[in-house]
C-alpha cells in the first residue's frame, strides 16, 4: 500500500489534488478501472483503548465576522488552585467564533457577587461584561459562578452556577461561553460540543481522536498502522462509524465511544464505505460495490436489512441525510463529472443540485437544512463552497486552496474542514458567510477527516 491507496489501484493525480483525495480517489476492485470513486477506504488496528493524547492544538484566528459584539471577560476570582483558567477559555471560545471583539479587562479578578460600575466598562468600549468566581469545595470539586451584564442597559443578562470536578472545569467554561454566545447572538453556542478527526504521525502511525470543539483535551479512540478514514457521529454522539481496511478491503464499523466496543456492519464482497447516520440514528447509508458497481444502500445501524437505493451505471457515493431524513444528498458522476445530487431517502429519482464547476464532491447539509457545503475544484483550487438552497446563492467560504471534508457545526453557523498549509495538514474553521476564519493546528502530524459532533443532551 502507498499513501493509503491499495497497491492494485490505478494511479490518479489531477492537478493540485489534496492529499486525502489523491491517495484515496480510486478503488479498483469490483469497479470499472480508471474511474474516480471518491470512496474513502481505511484501515485501523484492533487497539480500541480510550487514552489521553499528549498533543494539544493551538488556534489562530485569521478573519472576523461582519458584526462583532464588544465584550470584556474579567479574570475570575479564584480560591484554591483550579487546573483550568476558566476566564481565558471563555475568551478564547468567543474570539474563535469571529463574532466577538475582546475588550481588555485587565488583570484584576472580579467575582460574580461584586458591585460593578457598568458605566465605566461601557466607557472602555465594552457593551457587555462577564465576571465570575471559582471556589474549591471540601470534596475536591469546584463551585463556578458567573454573571453577564449589559453595560448599555445597565442590567444583568444572565447568571448561573456550576459544581464540577477538576476534570470538567474546561467543559464548564465551554458551557458558560455557550450561554454568553446564545444571549448575545440568539443562536445556540457550540463550544461544549466535540469534534472527531484523524491524525497521521507517520506512514504507520494513525490515530482517530475526539476533542473539544477548540481541539483541546484530545482523546485517542483508535490507533492504527494503516489510515483511518471517514469518521461520522451518531445523532446522540454515543457512536462513531468509520471505514476500516484491516481485512485488506474496506469494511464499515460502528464504534461505541464509551466502551471501545465495535461491530462490523458492512462487510460484503468488494468495497464497503462512506457511512452516514440518519437523523433518528436508526439507519446507516453506506456505499457498497457488492453488485459490481458503486451504489448507495441503507441498512440498520447493526448492519441488518441492507437495501439498495441507487440503480445507475455511474458511480454514486458519499451519501448524507437531510436533517428531516427525507432526502439523501450524494456525489455522482452520472452527468459526466462528479456533482452533487439528492434523492428521496427511500430511493427514487435523483435531482442534480450543483451546476457551477466540473468537480463538486463531499456534500454536507447544515443542521437547519438551509445550506449545502461541498468541496469544489475551480482553477485547480480545492475550496469549500456554501450553497443557499432556497436562494441558489453560492459562496466560497475558505481562503485556503487544498480543502476537504467540510462539516457543519450543530448550530449551522460554522464549518470545520481539513486543509493543507505549508505542506502540513491542519483543521480550519469558516463562518458560513466566509467572513470569520480560524486555523487549528497541532504540534505534529497531519490532521485530516474532521467531523463536528452534535449538541449534547447534558446540561
Amino acid at each position: 500500500m502507498k499513501h493509503g491507496r491499495p497497491d492494485d489501484a490505478p494511479t490518479y493525480n489531477p492537478p493540485a489534488m489534496p492529499k486525502t483525495l489523491a491517495r484515496l480517489a480510486y478503488w479498483s476492485r469490483g469497479l470499472r478501472r480508471n474511474r474516480p470513486t471518491w470512496m474513502f477506504v481505511a484501515a485501523l488496528a484492533a487497539a480500541l483503548a480510550w487514552t489521553c493524547a499528549p498533543a494539544q492544538m493551538t488556534v489562530e484566528i485569521t478573519g472576523v465576522g461582519s458584526q462583532q459584539y464588544p465584550i470584556a471577560i474579567a479574570p475570575f476570582k479564584t480560591e484554591g488552585s483550579p487546573p483550568q483558567d476558566v476566564g481565558a477559555i471563555i475568551r478564547a471560545d468567543l474570539a474563535r467564533s469571529g463574532q466577538f471583539r475582546m475588550i481588555d479587562a485587565g488583570s484584576t479578578p472580579i467575582a460574580e457577587d461584586e458591585r460593578v460600575d457598568l458605566t465605566q466598562w461601557r466607557g472602555r468600549g465594552a457593551d457587555t461584561l462577564a465576571v465570575g468566581s471559582i471556589s474549591a469545595l471540601a470534596d475536591g470539586r469546584y463551585d463556578v459562578r458567573f454573571r453577564l451584564y449589559d453595560n448599555v442597559k445597565n442590567a444583568q443578562l444572565d447568571g448561573v452556577g456550576y459544581v464540577a470536578p477538576p476534570s470538567e472545569l474546561r467543559l464548564t467554561a465551554h458551557r458558560i461561553a455557550d450561554r454568553i454566545y446564545e444571549k448575545l447572538t440568539g443562536d445556540r453556542g457550540v463550544f461544549s460540543t466535540r469534534i472527531a478527526y484523524v491524525v497521521q504521525y507517520s506512514r504507520t502511525n494513525y490515530e482517530l481522536q475526539v476533542a473539544d470543539s477548540d481541539g483541546a483535551n484530545p482523546q485517542t479512540a483508535l490507533r492504527s498502522r494503516e489510515p483511518i478514514i471517514s469518521p461520522v457521529w451518531s445523532p446522540d454522539s454515543a457512536l462513531l462509524a468509520y471505514v476500516s481496511f484491516e481485512a485488506h478491503k474496506p469494511v464499515v464499523y460502528v464504534h461505541t465511544l464509551a466502551t471501545g466496543a465495535r461491530r462490523a456492519v458492512a462487510n460484503f464482497k468488494g468495497s464497503n464505505s462512506a457511512p452516514a447516520f440518519s437523523p433518528d440514528g436508526k439507519t446507516l447509508a453506506v456505499v457498497l460495490s457488492k453488485d459490481g458497481n458503486s451504489e448507495i444502500y441503507s441498512m440498520g445501524t447493526d448492519g441488518s436489512n441492507p437495501r439498495r437505493l441507487t440503480f445507475n451505471e455511474a458511480i454514486d457515493t458519499e451519501p448524507f441525510f437531510s436533517p428531516d431524513g427525507a432526502w439523501i444528498y450524494f456525489t455522482s458522476d452520472r452527468g459526466g463529472s462528479p456533482q452533487i445530487y439528492k434523492m428521496p431517502s427511500a430511493g427514487g429519482d435523483a435531482q442534480r443540485i450543483t451546476f457551477n464547476g466540473d468537480y463538486n464532491i463531499s456534500p454536507r447539509i447544515s443542521p437547519d437544512g438551509r445550506l449545502l457545503s461541498y468541496v469544489s475544484r475551480r482553477n485547480d483550487l480545492f475550496q469549500v463552497e456554501v450553497l443557499d438552497l432556497a436562494l441558489g446563492q453560492e459562496t466560497t467560504v475558505t481562503d485556503t486552496v487544498m480543502d476537504e471534508s467540510p462539516s457543519f457545526a450543530p448550530n449551522s453557523r460554522l464549518i470545520l474542514y481539513a486543509t493543507e498549509v505549508g505542506g502540513h495538514g491542519i483543521l480550519a474553521l469558516a463562518s458560513t458567510d466566509g467572513r470569520a476564519r480560524a486555523r487549528i493546528t497541532g504540534p505534529s502530524g497531519d490532521i485530516r477527516e474532521p467531523c463536528w459532533g452534535p449538541f449534547s443532551t447534558a446540561k
